[in-house]
Protein backbone atom coordinates (compact mmCIF):
# COMPACT_ATOMS: atom_id res chain seq x y z
CA UNK A 1 0.00 0.00 0.00
CA UNK A 2 2.61 1.97 0.97
CA UNK A 3 4.59 2.10 -2.28
CA UNK A 4 1.07 2.43 -4.14
CA UNK A 5 0.44 5.46 -2.24
CA UNK A 6 3.61 6.73 -3.46
CA UNK A 7 3.40 5.65 -7.20
CA UNK A 8 0.24 7.77 -7.30
CA UNK A 9 1.71 10.47 -5.69
CA UNK A 10 5.10 10.31 -8.08
CA UNK A 11 2.37 10.12 -11.27
CA UNK A 12 0.65 13.50 -9.87
CA UNK A 13 3.82 15.03 -9.37
CA UNK A 14 4.78 14.65 -13.46
CA UNK A 15 1.78 15.62 -14.11
CA UNK A 16 1.49 19.10 -12.51
CA UNK A 17 5.22 19.94 -12.40
CA UNK A 18 7.83 17.87 -15.29
CA UNK A 19 10.50 20.16 -15.98
CA UNK A 20 10.78 18.21 -19.39
CA UNK A 21 10.30 20.10 -22.23
CA UNK A 22 6.78 19.01 -23.70
CA UNK A 23 4.54 20.29 -26.12
CA UNK A 24 0.76 19.58 -26.41
CA UNK A 25 -1.25 18.48 -29.65
CA UNK A 26 -3.32 21.38 -30.55
CA UNK A 27 -6.52 22.36 -28.57
CA UNK A 28 -9.97 20.20 -30.32
CA UNK A 29 -11.88 23.05 -32.22
CA UNK A 30 -14.95 23.92 -30.24
CA UNK A 31 -17.41 23.26 -33.22
CA UNK A 32 -18.10 20.28 -34.61
CA UNK A 33 -20.28 19.86 -37.94
CA UNK A 34 -21.63 16.52 -40.01
CA UNK A 35 -23.87 17.26 -42.63
CA UNK A 36 -27.00 18.37 -41.16
CA UNK A 37 -26.10 19.65 -37.60
CA UNK A 38 -23.80 21.37 -36.16
CA UNK A 39 -22.21 20.78 -31.98
CA UNK A 40 -20.53 23.61 -30.19
CA UNK A 41 -18.69 22.36 -27.02
CA UNK A 42 -16.38 24.27 -24.26
CA UNK A 43 -13.08 22.98 -23.41
CA UNK A 44 -13.87 20.59 -20.94
CA UNK A 45 -15.98 18.82 -23.39
CA UNK A 46 -19.23 19.08 -21.02
CA UNK A 47 -21.94 22.18 -20.14
CA UNK A 48 -22.79 22.07 -17.06
CA UNK A 49 -26.44 20.14 -17.29
CA UNK A 50 -24.14 18.00 -20.08
CA UNK A 51 -26.28 18.06 -22.74
CA UNK A 52 -24.90 18.61 -26.47
CA UNK A 53 -25.99 22.48 -27.99
CA UNK A 54 -26.89 22.27 -31.26
CA UNK A 55 -26.68 24.66 -33.98
CA UNK A 56 -28.20 24.64 -37.58
CA UNK A 57 -25.26 26.54 -39.16
CA UNK A 58 -21.65 28.20 -38.43
CA UNK A 59 -19.93 31.04 -40.29
CA UNK A 60 -16.38 32.32 -40.16
CA UNK A 61 -15.85 35.93 -41.04
CA UNK A 62 -12.00 37.71 -41.50
CA UNK A 63 -13.20 40.90 -41.43
CA UNK A 64 -15.29 43.54 -39.52
CA UNK A 65 -18.26 43.43 -42.54
CA UNK A 66 -18.72 39.80 -43.21
CA UNK A 67 -19.15 39.82 -39.10
CA UNK A 68 -21.87 42.29 -40.07
CA UNK A 69 -23.29 40.73 -42.38
CA UNK A 70 -23.45 37.40 -40.51
CA UNK A 71 -25.27 39.41 -37.64
CA UNK A 72 -27.64 41.12 -40.54
CA UNK A 73 -28.76 37.38 -41.97
CA UNK A 74 -29.92 36.38 -38.96
CA UNK A 75 -31.92 39.31 -38.24
CA UNK A 76 -33.20 39.12 -41.24
CA UNK A 77 -34.16 35.62 -41.20
CA UNK A 78 -35.60 35.75 -37.54
CA UNK A 79 -32.56 33.50 -36.05
CA UNK A 80 -31.08 33.32 -33.02
CA UNK A 81 -26.87 34.40 -32.70
CA UNK A 82 -23.88 33.54 -30.88
CA UNK A 83 -20.50 34.21 -30.95
CA UNK A 84 -17.82 31.60 -29.83
CA UNK A 85 -14.06 32.27 -30.58
CA UNK A 86 -11.35 29.44 -31.04
CA UNK A 87 -10.95 28.48 -27.24
CA UNK A 88 -14.67 28.03 -25.68
CA UNK A 89 -13.03 28.21 -22.38
CA UNK A 90 -16.64 29.24 -20.71
CA UNK A 91 -18.07 27.10 -18.37
CA UNK A 92 -21.71 28.21 -18.38
CA UNK A 93 -23.82 27.51 -21.67
CA UNK A 94 -23.49 31.13 -22.71
CA UNK A 95 -22.38 30.76 -26.18
CA UNK A 96 -25.35 28.66 -27.20
CA UNK A 97 -28.17 30.24 -29.05
CA UNK A 98 -30.88 28.03 -29.19
CA UNK A 99 -32.48 24.83 -27.71
CA UNK A 100 -34.07 23.71 -30.82
CA UNK A 101 -30.89 24.19 -32.89
CA UNK A 102 -32.54 24.70 -36.09
CA UNK A 103 -33.18 28.63 -35.64
CA UNK A 104 -29.94 29.27 -34.58
CA UNK A 105 -26.67 30.69 -36.28
CA UNK A 106 -23.01 30.52 -34.62
CA UNK A 107 -21.00 33.23 -35.81
CA UNK A 108 -17.02 31.94 -34.67
CA UNK A 109 -14.24 34.58 -34.41
CA UNK A 110 -11.31 32.06 -35.20
CA UNK A 111 -10.44 33.78 -38.67
CA UNK A 112 -11.50 37.46 -37.44
CA UNK A 113 -7.88 37.49 -35.32
CA UNK A 114 -5.33 38.99 -36.76
CA UNK A 115 -5.75 42.94 -36.53
CA UNK A 116 -4.18 44.26 -34.18
CA UNK A 117 -2.76 48.26 -33.85
CA UNK A 118 -0.93 50.03 -31.41
CA UNK A 119 -0.98 53.61 -31.01
CA UNK A 120 2.33 54.30 -29.28
CA UNK A 121 1.54 57.96 -28.60
CA UNK A 122 -1.54 57.33 -26.83
CA UNK A 123 -0.61 53.94 -25.05
CA UNK A 124 -3.20 52.16 -26.71
CA UNK A 125 -4.03 48.90 -28.72
CA UNK A 126 -7.06 48.02 -30.92
CA UNK A 127 -7.64 44.20 -31.97
CA UNK A 128 -9.98 42.52 -33.83
CA UNK A 129 -12.51 40.47 -31.74
CA UNK A 130 -10.81 37.03 -31.95
CA UNK A 131 -7.24 37.65 -31.62
CA UNK A 132 -5.62 35.70 -28.97
CA UNK A 133 -4.43 37.27 -25.96
CA UNK A 134 -1.29 35.87 -26.11
CA UNK A 135 -0.95 37.63 -29.73
CA UNK A 136 -2.01 41.05 -28.33
CA UNK A 137 0.63 41.10 -25.24
CA UNK A 138 3.53 40.04 -27.46
CA UNK A 139 2.56 42.77 -29.86
CA UNK A 140 2.36 45.06 -27.54
CA UNK A 141 5.83 44.13 -25.55
CA UNK A 142 7.86 44.30 -28.90
CA UNK A 143 6.38 47.97 -29.08
CA UNK A 144 8.32 48.64 -26.09
CA UNK A 145 4.69 48.66 -24.04
CA UNK A 146 2.63 46.50 -21.90
CA UNK A 147 -0.61 45.65 -21.18
CA UNK A 148 -1.21 46.06 -16.84
CA UNK A 149 -4.10 43.73 -16.31
CA UNK A 150 -4.90 39.91 -18.31
CA UNK A 151 -6.28 36.70 -16.78
CA UNK A 152 -3.98 34.11 -15.78
CA UNK A 153 -5.29 31.43 -18.30
CA UNK A 154 -4.06 33.22 -21.64
CA UNK A 155 -6.52 30.83 -23.50
CA UNK A 156 -8.96 33.54 -24.00
CA UNK A 157 -9.86 36.08 -27.16
CA UNK A 158 -9.86 39.77 -26.36
CA UNK A 159 -13.81 39.88 -27.25
CA UNK A 160 -14.58 37.07 -25.02
CA UNK A 161 -11.90 38.42 -22.45
CA UNK A 162 -13.65 41.44 -21.78
CA UNK A 163 -17.51 40.20 -22.08
CA UNK A 164 -17.30 37.44 -18.98
CA UNK A 165 -15.46 39.53 -16.72
CA UNK A 166 -12.18 38.13 -16.76
CA UNK A 167 -9.14 39.16 -14.32
CA UNK A 168 -5.82 38.80 -13.22
CA UNK A 169 -5.14 40.49 -9.30
CA UNK A 170 -4.68 43.58 -8.18
CA UNK A 171 -5.84 46.67 -6.51
CA UNK A 172 -3.81 49.26 -7.73
CA UNK A 173 -4.42 51.68 -10.45
CA UNK A 174 -7.48 50.49 -12.42
CA UNK A 175 -7.79 47.31 -10.90
CA UNK A 176 -7.38 43.55 -11.74
CA UNK A 177 -10.02 43.54 -14.14
CA UNK A 178 -9.47 43.54 -17.95
CA UNK A 179 -12.03 45.15 -18.50
CA UNK A 180 -11.48 48.12 -16.80
CA UNK A 181 -8.84 48.84 -19.34
CA UNK A 182 -11.02 48.91 -22.32
CA UNK A 183 -11.19 52.39 -23.56
CA UNK A 184 -13.51 52.10 -26.16
CA UNK A 185 -15.04 49.22 -28.68
CA UNK A 186 -17.09 48.26 -32.08
CA UNK A 187 -20.52 46.15 -31.30
CA UNK A 188 -22.46 45.26 -34.28
CA UNK A 189 -26.44 45.55 -33.28
CA UNK A 190 -29.00 44.73 -35.05
CA UNK A 191 -30.76 47.39 -37.49
CA UNK A 192 -33.59 47.75 -39.73
CA UNK A 193 -34.16 47.18 -43.08
CA UNK A 194 -32.82 50.27 -44.16
CA UNK A 195 -29.50 49.93 -42.07
CA UNK A 196 -29.10 46.72 -43.82
CA UNK A 197 -30.13 44.42 -40.86
CA UNK A 198 -27.14 45.27 -38.58
CA UNK A 199 -24.81 48.40 -38.03
CA UNK A 200 -21.39 48.84 -36.48
CA UNK A 201 -21.73 51.23 -33.06
CA UNK A 202 -18.74 53.01 -32.40
CA UNK A 203 -18.90 52.66 -28.43
CA UNK A 204 -15.72 55.44 -26.74
CA UNK A 205 -14.42 55.83 -23.37
CA UNK A 206 -16.60 58.94 -22.75
CA UNK A 207 -20.08 56.62 -23.92
CA UNK A 208 -22.26 55.42 -21.12
CA UNK A 209 -23.09 52.43 -23.09
CA UNK A 210 -19.21 51.39 -22.37
CA UNK A 211 -20.12 50.54 -19.00
CA UNK A 212 -23.09 48.33 -20.28
CA UNK A 213 -20.41 46.88 -23.22
CA UNK A 214 -17.41 46.09 -21.74
CA UNK A 215 -19.22 43.40 -19.93
CA UNK A 216 -21.82 42.41 -22.06
CA UNK A 217 -21.86 38.55 -21.61
CA UNK A 218 -22.49 38.69 -25.62
CA UNK A 219 -26.33 39.58 -25.42
CA UNK A 220 -26.10 43.38 -26.14
CA UNK A 221 -24.27 42.89 -29.63
CA UNK A 222 -21.37 41.42 -31.43
CA UNK A 223 -18.35 42.62 -30.37
CA UNK A 224 -15.92 43.50 -33.38
CA UNK A 225 -12.93 45.19 -32.24
CA UNK A 226 -11.37 46.03 -28.67
CA UNK A 227 -8.96 48.96 -27.46
CA UNK A 228 -7.29 48.92 -24.55
CA UNK A 229 -5.07 51.33 -22.59
CA UNK A 230 -1.31 50.40 -22.40
CA UNK A 231 1.81 51.62 -20.00
CA UNK A 232 5.31 51.58 -20.72
CA UNK A 233 6.87 48.58 -20.65
CA UNK A 234 7.93 46.88 -17.17
CA UNK A 235 9.12 44.19 -15.28
CA UNK A 236 7.85 42.39 -12.64
CA UNK A 237 9.33 40.32 -9.36
CA UNK A 238 7.78 37.47 -8.11
CA UNK A 239 8.04 35.39 -4.88
CA UNK A 240 6.46 32.50 -3.14
CA UNK A 241 6.12 32.46 0.57
CA UNK A 242 4.95 28.96 1.66
CA UNK A 243 3.98 29.71 5.22
CA UNK A 244 1.24 28.61 8.07
CA UNK A 245 -2.73 29.97 7.28
CA UNK A 246 -2.95 31.01 10.97
CA UNK A 247 -3.54 34.90 9.95
CA UNK A 248 -4.66 34.70 6.37
CA UNK A 249 -8.53 36.44 7.43
CA UNK A 250 -6.42 39.85 9.15
CA UNK A 251 -3.52 39.92 6.47
CA UNK A 252 -5.27 39.59 3.07
CA UNK A 253 -6.62 42.93 3.16
CA UNK A 254 -2.84 44.69 3.66
CA UNK A 255 -1.50 42.33 1.38
CA UNK A 256 -3.79 43.56 -1.30
CA UNK A 257 -2.57 46.71 -0.79
CA UNK A 258 1.26 46.09 -0.46
CA UNK A 259 1.90 44.36 -3.71
CA UNK A 260 0.40 45.81 -7.02
CA UNK A 261 -0.32 41.96 -8.35
CA UNK A 262 -0.44 40.34 -5.27
CA UNK A 263 -2.28 37.10 -4.67
CA UNK A 264 -3.08 34.47 -1.93
CA UNK A 265 -3.32 30.53 -2.46
CA UNK A 266 -4.73 28.65 0.81
CA UNK A 267 -4.52 25.15 1.34
CA UNK A 268 -6.65 24.79 4.20
CA UNK A 269 -6.41 20.55 4.75
CA UNK A 270 -2.55 21.22 4.65
CA UNK A 271 -3.08 24.40 7.19
CA UNK A 272 -1.08 26.44 4.21
CA UNK A 273 -0.70 29.55 2.95
CA UNK A 274 1.03 31.04 0.08
CA UNK A 275 1.56 34.77 -0.55
CA UNK A 276 2.40 35.79 -3.40
CA UNK A 277 4.80 38.81 -3.38
CA UNK A 278 4.23 40.69 -6.83
CA UNK A 279 5.35 44.21 -7.82
CA UNK A 280 6.59 45.68 -10.99
CA UNK A 281 10.23 47.26 -10.70
CA UNK A 282 11.91 49.24 -13.83
CA UNK A 283 12.49 47.44 -17.35
CA UNK A 284 17.01 47.94 -16.15
CA UNK A 285 16.23 45.28 -13.47
CA UNK A 286 18.23 42.40 -14.23
CA UNK A 287 16.40 39.03 -15.21
CA UNK A 288 14.86 37.43 -17.93
CA UNK A 289 11.95 35.02 -15.88
CA UNK A 290 8.45 33.71 -16.97
CA UNK A 291 5.57 32.10 -15.64
CA UNK A 292 5.33 28.87 -16.66
CA UNK A 293 2.53 28.01 -14.11
CA UNK A 294 2.50 24.42 -14.09
CA UNK A 295 -1.51 23.61 -13.96
CA UNK A 296 -1.72 24.88 -17.40
CA UNK A 297 1.95 23.11 -18.89
CA UNK A 298 1.57 20.20 -21.42
CA UNK A 299 1.13 16.87 -19.92
CA UNK A 300 1.95 13.54 -21.11
CA UNK A 301 -1.12 11.98 -22.20
CA UNK A 302 -0.52 9.02 -20.19
CA UNK A 303 0.52 10.88 -16.97
CA UNK A 304 -2.97 12.65 -16.96
CA UNK A 305 -5.34 9.58 -17.74
CA UNK A 306 -3.45 7.59 -14.53
CA UNK A 307 -3.87 10.69 -12.82
CA UNK A 308 -7.80 10.74 -13.43
CA UNK A 309 -8.03 6.82 -12.88
CA UNK A 310 -6.17 7.36 -9.34
CA UNK A 311 -8.75 10.34 -8.45
CA UNK A 312 -12.03 7.26 -9.87
CA UNK A 313 -10.14 4.95 -7.37
CA UNK A 314 -9.98 6.88 -4.76
CA UNK A 315 -13.51 8.33 -5.35
CA UNK A 316 -15.06 4.73 -5.84
CA UNK A 317 -13.67 3.53 -2.43
CA UNK A 318 -13.89 6.81 -0.88
CA UNK A 319 -9.92 6.81 -0.17
CA UNK A 320 -9.52 10.31 1.89
CA UNK A 321 -6.00 8.87 2.26
CA UNK A 322 -5.67 8.98 -1.27
CA UNK A 323 -7.06 12.23 -2.13
CA UNK A 324 -4.36 13.81 0.81
CA UNK A 325 -1.41 11.76 -0.98
CA UNK A 326 -1.89 13.65 -3.70
CA UNK A 327 -2.52 16.74 -1.84
CA UNK A 328 0.97 16.61 -0.04
CA UNK A 329 2.71 15.66 -3.59
CA UNK A 330 1.64 18.44 -5.56
CA UNK A 331 1.89 20.93 -2.85
CA UNK A 332 5.87 19.79 -1.78
CA UNK A 333 6.13 20.00 -5.64
CA UNK A 334 4.90 23.52 -6.20
CA UNK A 335 7.46 24.69 -3.61
CA UNK A 336 10.53 23.00 -4.68
CA UNK A 337 9.58 24.50 -8.00
CA UNK A 338 8.45 28.10 -7.71
CA UNK A 339 5.18 26.64 -8.94
CA UNK A 340 6.06 27.11 -12.71
CA UNK A 341 8.33 30.60 -12.21
CA UNK A 342 11.98 29.70 -14.26
CA UNK A 343 14.09 32.17 -13.79
CA UNK A 344 15.90 32.20 -17.09
CA UNK A 345 13.00 30.67 -18.85
CA UNK A 346 13.88 27.09 -18.29
CA UNK A 347 13.90 26.15 -14.85
CA UNK A 348 13.43 27.89 -11.60
CA UNK A 349 16.47 28.38 -9.29
CA UNK A 350 15.78 30.64 -6.32
CA UNK A 351 13.34 33.59 -5.35
CA UNK A 352 13.08 36.52 -6.54
CA UNK A 353 12.14 35.74 -10.63
CA UNK A 354 12.06 38.78 -12.53
CA UNK A 355 10.59 39.20 -16.13
CA UNK A 356 8.91 41.57 -18.60
CA UNK A 357 5.71 41.87 -17.75
CA UNK A 358 4.21 39.95 -20.59
CA UNK A 359 6.39 36.84 -19.85
CA UNK A 360 4.75 37.27 -16.13
CA UNK A 361 1.00 38.21 -16.28
CA UNK A 362 -0.33 35.28 -17.47
CA UNK A 363 0.61 31.76 -18.91
CA UNK A 364 -0.85 28.63 -21.00
CA UNK A 365 2.09 26.60 -22.84
CA UNK A 366 -0.12 23.56 -22.77
CA UNK A 367 -1.72 25.19 -25.81
CA UNK A 368 1.10 25.62 -28.24
CA UNK A 369 2.33 22.34 -29.87
CA UNK A 370 4.37 21.44 -33.17
CA UNK A 371 2.00 19.38 -35.46
CA UNK A 372 4.56 16.01 -34.69
CA UNK A 373 3.63 15.94 -30.93
CA UNK A 374 1.11 13.57 -30.23
CA UNK A 375 1.66 12.57 -27.05
CA UNK A 376 0.73 15.63 -24.73
CA UNK A 377 -1.92 18.03 -24.33
CA UNK A 378 -3.62 20.18 -21.39
CA UNK A 379 -4.31 17.92 -18.60
CA UNK A 380 -8.65 18.79 -19.13
CA UNK A 381 -8.54 17.64 -22.88
CA UNK A 382 -11.41 16.21 -23.18
CA UNK A 383 -10.14 14.01 -25.94
CA UNK A 384 -7.87 11.64 -23.64
CA UNK A 385 -9.87 11.25 -20.33
CA UNK A 386 -8.03 13.32 -18.23
CA UNK A 387 -9.09 15.63 -15.45
CA UNK A 388 -12.61 16.66 -15.26
CA UNK A 389 -13.57 18.77 -12.21
CA UNK A 390 -15.89 21.84 -11.64
CA UNK A 391 -14.80 25.53 -11.40
CA UNK A 392 -16.22 27.41 -8.18
CA UNK A 393 -15.33 31.37 -8.35
CA UNK A 394 -17.25 33.54 -5.84
CA UNK A 395 -16.25 37.68 -5.79
CA UNK A 396 -17.08 39.27 -2.20
CA UNK A 397 -17.07 42.05 -1.18
CA UNK A 398 -13.70 42.57 0.43
CA UNK A 399 -15.41 43.82 4.52
CA UNK A 400 -17.02 40.11 4.38
CA UNK A 401 -14.33 38.15 3.45
CA UNK A 402 -12.71 37.46 6.47
CA UNK A 403 -15.29 35.78 8.26
CA UNK A 404 -16.23 34.07 5.34
CA UNK A 405 -12.37 32.54 5.66
CA UNK A 406 -13.19 32.24 9.87
CA UNK A 407 -16.34 29.82 8.20
CA UNK A 408 -14.59 27.95 6.42
CA UNK A 409 -11.75 27.16 8.94
CA UNK A 410 -14.29 25.77 11.29
CA UNK A 411 -15.75 23.74 9.05
CA UNK A 412 -12.15 22.41 7.68
CA UNK A 413 -11.21 21.91 11.71
CA UNK A 414 -14.03 19.54 11.90
CA UNK A 415 -11.81 16.97 9.89
CA UNK A 416 -9.34 19.30 8.07
CA UNK A 417 -8.65 15.32 5.34
CA UNK A 418 -11.85 16.28 3.54
CA UNK A 419 -10.37 19.32 2.37
CA UNK A 420 -7.38 16.96 0.44
CA UNK A 421 -10.12 17.10 -2.60
CA UNK A 422 -9.50 20.79 -3.10
CA UNK A 423 -6.24 21.20 -2.25
CA UNK A 424 -4.88 18.57 -5.01
CA UNK A 425 -5.61 20.89 -7.77
CA UNK A 426 -4.85 24.55 -6.55
CA UNK A 427 -6.96 25.17 -3.09
CA UNK A 428 -8.56 28.01 -2.99
CA UNK A 429 -6.71 30.77 -5.06
CA UNK A 430 -7.47 34.58 -3.70
CA UNK A 431 -7.13 37.43 -6.09
CA UNK A 432 -7.99 41.11 -5.67
CA UNK A 433 -10.32 43.44 -8.18
CA UNK A 434 -11.04 47.11 -8.03
CA UNK A 435 -14.15 48.59 -7.77
CA UNK A 436 -15.56 49.17 -11.61
CA UNK A 437 -18.30 51.36 -13.18
CA UNK A 438 -19.23 48.22 -15.70
CA UNK A 439 -22.56 47.28 -14.75
CA UNK A 440 -22.02 43.73 -14.43
CA UNK A 441 -18.47 44.26 -13.39
CA UNK A 442 -17.96 44.94 -9.09
CA UNK A 443 -19.45 47.93 -7.59
CA UNK A 444 -16.25 48.19 -5.26
CA UNK A 445 -13.24 46.29 -4.10
CA UNK A 446 -13.68 42.80 -3.74
CA UNK A 447 -11.75 39.16 -2.96
CA UNK A 448 -12.22 36.73 -5.67
CA UNK A 449 -11.80 33.24 -4.72
CA UNK A 450 -11.77 30.24 -6.88
CA UNK A 451 -11.82 26.03 -6.16
CA UNK A 452 -11.64 23.57 -8.22
CA UNK A 453 -12.90 19.85 -7.34
CA UNK A 454 -13.39 16.28 -9.10
CA UNK A 455 -16.55 15.93 -11.40
CA UNK A 456 -17.40 12.72 -12.13
CA UNK A 457 -18.11 11.34 -15.49
CA UNK A 458 -21.45 10.69 -15.01
CA UNK A 459 -23.63 12.85 -13.56
CA UNK A 460 -25.94 10.49 -11.52
CA UNK A 461 -22.31 9.88 -10.02
CA UNK A 462 -21.61 11.38 -6.18
CA UNK A 463 -18.38 12.66 -4.99
CA UNK A 464 -16.21 12.14 -2.17
CA UNK A 465 -17.25 14.54 0.64
CA UNK A 466 -19.21 16.63 -1.67
CA UNK A 467 -21.17 18.17 0.99
CA UNK A 468 -17.81 20.04 1.96
CA UNK A 469 -17.67 21.45 -1.01
CA UNK A 470 -21.38 22.34 -1.21
CA UNK A 471 -21.37 23.72 1.99
CA UNK A 472 -18.41 25.79 0.97
CA UNK A 473 -20.08 27.06 -2.42
CA UNK A 474 -23.19 27.76 -0.48
CA UNK A 475 -21.95 29.59 2.32
CA UNK A 476 -20.27 31.99 -0.58
CA UNK A 477 -23.10 32.76 -2.77
CA UNK A 478 -25.90 32.79 -0.13
CA UNK A 479 -24.54 33.48 3.45
CA UNK A 480 -22.02 36.08 2.10
CA UNK A 481 -23.87 36.84 -0.72
CA UNK A 482 -20.93 36.47 -3.34
CA UNK A 483 -21.34 37.00 -6.48
CA UNK A 484 -20.30 34.73 -9.71
CA UNK A 485 -18.00 35.09 -11.73
CA UNK A 486 -19.92 35.19 -15.57
CA UNK A 487 -17.99 32.38 -16.84
CA UNK A 488 -17.25 30.02 -14.39
CA UNK A 489 -19.37 28.09 -11.70
CA UNK A 490 -22.39 25.78 -11.58
CA UNK A 491 -25.93 26.85 -12.18
CA UNK A 492 -26.54 27.25 -8.60
CA UNK A 493 -24.44 30.21 -7.80
CA UNK A 494 -26.13 32.44 -9.60
CA UNK A 495 -29.80 32.07 -8.12
CA UNK A 496 -30.71 35.30 -7.42
CA UNK A 497 -27.70 37.04 -9.10
CA UNK A 498 -29.43 40.39 -10.21
CA UNK A 499 -30.12 41.18 -6.56
CA UNK A 500 -26.67 41.63 -6.07
CA UNK A 501 -25.54 44.25 -8.97
CA UNK A 502 -26.41 47.88 -8.27
CA UNK A 503 -27.09 48.51 -11.88
CA UNK A 504 -28.48 45.59 -12.79
CA UNK A 505 -31.34 47.33 -14.12
CA UNK A 506 -29.24 49.77 -16.03
CA UNK A 507 -27.67 46.50 -18.04
CA UNK A 508 -31.38 45.36 -19.22
CA UNK A 509 -32.49 48.79 -20.21
CA UNK A 510 -28.95 48.99 -22.83
CA UNK A 511 -30.10 45.50 -23.65
CA UNK A 512 -33.99 46.19 -24.63
CA UNK A 513 -32.63 49.58 -26.66
CA UNK A 514 -29.87 47.49 -28.50
CA UNK A 515 -31.29 44.15 -29.31
CA UNK A 516 -35.21 44.94 -28.48
CA UNK A 517 -36.10 41.39 -30.09
CA UNK A 518 -33.59 39.55 -27.94
CA UNK A 519 -31.91 37.72 -31.15
CA UNK A 520 -28.50 37.37 -28.85
CA UNK A 521 -30.50 35.82 -25.95
CA UNK A 522 -31.16 32.61 -25.29
CA UNK A 523 -32.70 30.26 -22.56
CA UNK A 524 -29.00 29.50 -21.92
CA UNK A 525 -28.22 33.28 -20.95
CA UNK A 526 -31.02 33.86 -19.57
CA UNK A 527 -30.77 31.47 -17.25
CA UNK A 528 -27.28 32.58 -16.08
CA UNK A 529 -28.42 36.33 -16.36
CA UNK A 530 -31.99 36.15 -14.27
CA UNK A 531 -30.73 33.36 -11.78
CA UNK A 532 -33.30 31.31 -12.44
CA UNK A 533 -33.60 28.43 -10.43
CA UNK A 534 -33.31 24.68 -12.07
CA UNK A 535 -36.35 22.05 -12.32
CA UNK A 536 -35.87 19.64 -8.91
CA UNK A 537 -35.34 16.46 -10.58
CA UNK A 538 -33.73 13.63 -9.08
CA UNK A 539 -30.25 13.96 -8.74
CA UNK A 540 -29.96 17.84 -9.50
CA UNK A 541 -28.27 18.41 -6.56
CA UNK A 542 -25.20 16.28 -7.73
CA UNK A 543 -24.48 18.84 -10.56
CA UNK A 544 -25.40 21.95 -9.04
CA UNK A 545 -28.78 22.57 -11.28
CA UNK A 546 -30.27 22.59 -7.90
CA UNK A 547 -29.61 23.03 -4.28
CA UNK A 548 -31.26 19.94 -2.64
CA UNK A 549 -34.75 19.90 -0.94
CA UNK A 550 -35.39 16.78 -0.57
CA UNK A 551 -32.98 12.98 -1.02
CA UNK A 552 -34.14 12.84 -4.22
CA UNK A 553 -32.23 15.23 -5.40
CA UNK A 554 -29.30 13.74 -4.29
CA UNK A 555 -28.75 10.15 -4.45
CA UNK A 556 -30.20 7.92 -1.64
CA UNK A 557 -29.86 5.16 -3.34
CA UNK A 558 -25.64 5.42 -3.44
CA UNK A 559 -26.25 6.57 0.38
CA UNK A 560 -26.16 10.43 -0.34
CA UNK A 561 -28.93 12.13 1.72
CA UNK A 562 -30.27 16.10 1.66
CA UNK A 563 -28.69 17.17 4.98
CA UNK A 564 -28.40 20.73 6.31
CA UNK A 565 -24.84 22.17 6.67
CA UNK A 566 -22.02 21.34 9.48
CA UNK A 567 -21.37 25.00 9.74
CA UNK A 568 -23.86 27.07 7.60
CA UNK A 569 -26.60 25.56 8.92
CA UNK A 570 -28.98 27.13 6.20
CA UNK A 571 -26.93 25.60 3.65
CA UNK A 572 -28.70 22.26 2.47
CA UNK A 573 -25.98 19.81 1.27
CA UNK A 574 -25.80 15.73 -0.42
CA UNK A 575 -23.92 14.40 2.14
CA UNK A 576 -22.63 10.45 2.81
CA UNK A 577 -25.36 8.61 5.25
CA UNK A 578 -26.25 4.79 6.28
CA UNK A 579 -29.46 6.34 5.87
CA UNK A 580 -31.59 10.02 5.65
CA UNK A 581 -31.72 10.18 9.66
CA UNK A 582 -28.48 9.99 10.53
CA UNK A 583 -25.93 13.30 9.85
Amino acid sequence: MCYFRWLLGFLHLLVWGSIILVHAIPAPDPVQCNRTICTLSNSYGAWGDRKDCSVKSVVYPTTEEELRSAVAHANKNKLKVKVVSKFSHTIPKLACPSSLGHDSLLISTAKYDSGIEIDSVNLAVTADAGVALRDVIDKVEEAGLSLVAAPYWEGVSVAGMISTGAHGSSWWGKGGAVHDHVIGLSMIVPGNESEGYAKVKQIGAQDQLLNAAKVSLGILGVISKVKLSLERGFKRSITYNFTNDSSIENNFMEHGKKYEFGDITWYPSKHTAVYRYDSRVPMDTPGDGINDFLGFQSNEILISKSVRASEELFESTKSVNGECTLADTTLWYKKQIGNGLKNNGKIFTGYPVVGRQGKMQTSGSCLYSPKTRIDASCAWDPRIKGLFFYESTAIFTATKFGDFIKDVKKLRDLKPENFCGIDHYNGFLIRYIKASKAYLGQSEDSIVVDFNYYRADEASTPRLNQDVMEEVEQMAFFKYGARPHWAKNRNLAFLKVQSKYLNFNKFIAVKKQLDPENMLSSEWSDEILFGKEGVGSDGCALEGLCICSEDRHCSPSKGYFCKPGLVYSEARVCRYSPSSSNL
